[in-house]
């Protein structure tokens, strides 16, 4: 039959790189699109024609319907592929394409609307006899009647933006007095990320599982589910780590709760790949509640799709080109198991703040089970300006426990230099006894976070990075004089170590002395006797180093910025920065001139972002505590809070750029000293983000 000559990919990241990869396995011209801040991106290398969208903000690139739908007809792509995010779920765009003749790779404006809404869809699905959480879904509600509305669901409760999906605006409201507050923050991230700030509230459900259904329907009345995916392992609402199929649910649980997938996909005339999200009771699985439907592919496909071997973006064109399902329920077999952990840039040990930076180095795991989706690219640039997943790493096995060990192994040979991410937590998670047992639920890595042990900067890699720093400065550049370009530490009487101070937080340091060449010196770290240590390059690369020290050698991969340095291996990373002996005196006069347990006055901003509202004006009286403005970066709001009492300076606006630890407010005159450090309050925001 018809299929399409071209597709544009209305998208980035690794959801585009992977659609196009389909596309091209299918014979299909692929096109893809792209902002200023991503040129240079995998994505666009790896379309056949790529097409400049417009400034790095979403509004005005990925977002832009009118500059997406322009491309299409420069290109003469036939069909868009929405991908997940950005305009997936928005039914004025589907109805845009079909206005302007260009197919819309995903389900119908009817189906969009019905179901990309939770009250209209929660009702709907009701009235099928499908269960739903009780609460109030009903259009047009004012926080008053929110409010109200309260004392008849009880305590906790979970606030929802009724548009949009994936966890962003929700959250959990546990006594009354803290309900209207968190109302008007769900309405300003619901707006900002939906367009749309409608609201609904609904019971919290202690211990639950979130367990999702993979559904595939055509045009001609097929519909079949592709089994089940456990999504229980969440952070604040967003998915961590998937896997399929659940380790919760029996064959009998199964078919019931597939089934009820696929009569909530007939009822709306659904055709495409979505996702029917269920609550669903550890202690009576046989109970499952509908959450919610995701119109769109889901981040965590891929595990479906290892564990059946059908390619869902595959069958999201055949059916869009118009071709009936080639596969019955009764075909669909589910073997062996999937698991799938999201790489994040974010920083775990400052309470997940997003990070940025350029990829320095990078490896990605490879091996048998083993599939990586991603963009990255050593160089890549990774902003502020979009959601921070970097990349999916998903482990296949026969079984369970075979599939989180490979998944282990697999995020122990993950590394990205340049900047923070989540590797060395996902691999904490992974290995947990409650996770290896299938002990799951939404709360649960929440719960296990205060006794995750990370790794700090030992011995090994203390010695690793004043060495690398020692062999940099022994290297002798052509003709020069080699007593008086090397630090020998020569001198009248016994030489003396080369000492390098080696910044490991921000506000601890320590000292490591070297004597002798990097690759046979003595070391000792801040003081303590010396053992014989040595760094030497690892064979065919250049960025591998062995290094030993007393002894024992382990291999880690250096890359340099300036003067920090970024040093990782086996799942592990950590950014030391040299400090200068200048550098060294100006930090310490800065402790001295400070009264102990004294709270700073400045207000940093504890990662790059934007102003989103100000609190404060210029001059006001704040107490500590006291929220002074907020900031957005990767789809997360921070609220900014003055550590100690007094007047406030602030000159900043909604809108304004801030980079990590810039100062964005400071408090002087403060009557109350001793209070403790800047707070960050977090809910969600989108940048297009994925869930």
């Amino acid at each position: 039959m018809t299929t399409f000559d071209a597709v544009l990919v209305a998208n980035r990241g690794e959801i585009a790189c992977r659609i196009i990869r389909t596309l091209r396995r299918l014979g299909i011209r692929s096109v893809a699109v792209y902002s200023d801040a991503d040129r240079g991106a995998r994505h666009v290398a790896l379309a056949d024609v790529a097409v400049r969208l417009g400034p790095a903000r979403a509004q005005l690139s990925y977002l832009d319907q009118g500059a997406v739908l322009a491309a299409a007809a420069a290109t003469g792509a036939q069909a868009i592929h929405p991908g997940y995010g950005f305009l997936s779920e928005n039914q004025a765009f589907a109805q845009a394409c079909a206005t302007a003749g260009v197919v819309f790779i995903g389900p119908s404006v009817h189906a969009l609307t019905v179901m990309g809404d939770k009250i209209r869809s929660k009702n709907h699905v009701a009235e099928s006899g499908v269960r739903v959480i009780p609460g109030v879904s009903l259009a047009g509600q004012t926080d008053e009647q929110l409010i109200a509305s309260a004392s008849g669901i009880g305590y906790p409760m979970l606030i929802k933006p009724s548009a949009g999906g994936g966890g962003k605006g929700m959250a959990r409201v546990d006594r009354p007095g803290e309900l209207a507050e968190a109302l008007v923050t769900a309405r300003r991230v619901a707006a900002a990320a939906f367009g749309d700030d409608t609201l609904l509230i609904e019971r919290f459900v202690s211990t639950p599982r979130h367990i999702e259904v993979q559904v595939l329907a055509d045009t001609h009345g097929g519909v079949i589910h592709l089994g089940e995916r456990e999504c229980s392992l969440q952070r604040r609402h967003q998915k961590v780590i998937e896997e399929a199929p659940s380790p919760l649910l029996d064959g009998a649980t199964r078919a019931r709760i597939g089934e009820a997938a696929c009569a909530a996909a007939r009822s709306v005339g659904y055709a495409g790949a979505g996702t029917v999200e269920f609550l669903v009771s550890d202690a009576a699985p046989d109970e499952f509640f509908f959450m919610e439907m995701n119109t769109r592919l889901q981040v965590e496909h891929p595990v479906t799709e290892m564990i059946t071997g059908i390619d869902l973006v595959e069958w999201q064109v055949r059916v869009a080109a118009g071709e009936r399902l080639a596969h019955r329920q009764e075909d669909i077999v589910l073997t062996g198991h999937a698991i799938e952990a999201r790489v994040y840039a974010e920083n775990p040990e400052r309470g997940f703040l997003p990070t940025t930076g350029t990829v320095l180095a990078l490896r990605e795991a490879t091996g048998e089970g083993i599939r990586v989706d991603s963009a990255l690219t050593t160089g890549l640039v990774v902003s502020a300006d979009y959601d921070p997943m970097l990349a999916k790493v998903i482990a296949w096995a026969p079984d369970r426990a075979g599939a989180l060990a490979r998944l282990d192994r697999a995020l122990a040979d993950t590394l990205v230099l340049g900047l923070c991410t989540n590797v060395e937590y996902l691999r904490l998670l992974v290995q947990d006894a409650d996770v290896a047992a299938g002990r799951l639920d939404t709360g649960l890595i929440e719960r296990k976070l205060p006794g995750l042990a990370f790794r700090a900067a030992d011995d090994h890699v203390l010695a690793a990075a004043a060495l690398y720093l020692h062999r940099a400065a022994w290297s002798v550049p052509p003709g020069a004089d080699l007593a008086w370009s090397r630090p020998t530490g020569w001198r009248m009487g016994p030489n003396l170590p080369t000492r390098y101070v080696l910044a490991v937080s921000a506000t601890e340091s320590v000292t490591v002395a070297v004597d002798g060449s990097p690759s046979g010196a003595s070391v000792s770290i801040d003081g303590r006797p010396v053992v014989p240590a040595s760094l030497v390059p690892a064979p065919n690369r250049d960025d591998a180093f062995g290094v030993e020290v007393d002894g024992v050698t382990r291999v880690f991969t250096i890359a340099a910025d300036g003067a920090r340095l970024w040093i990782g291996g086996d799942g592990f990373s950590v950014d030391i920065v040299h400090r200068t002996a200048a550098e060294t005196l100006a930090a310490e006069l800065d402790g001295l001139g400070r009264v102990a347990g004294a709270a700073s006055p400045d207000v940093r901003s504890p990662m790059p972002g934007t102003v989103v509202a100000v609190h404060t004006a210029n001059g006001d009286l704040v107490a500590v505590g006291q929220a002074i403005l907020t900031v957005e970066a990767m789809k997360m709001e921070h609220r900014l809070t003055a550590a100690t009492a007094g007047i406030v300076t602030v000159t900043l606006k909604p809108g304004d750029l801030v980079t990590l630890d810039q100062i964005v407010a400071t408090v002087t005159d403060a009557p109350e000293p001793g209070a403790s450090g800047p707070d960050t309050a977090t809910v969600n925001a989108d940048k297009g983000a994925p869930q």
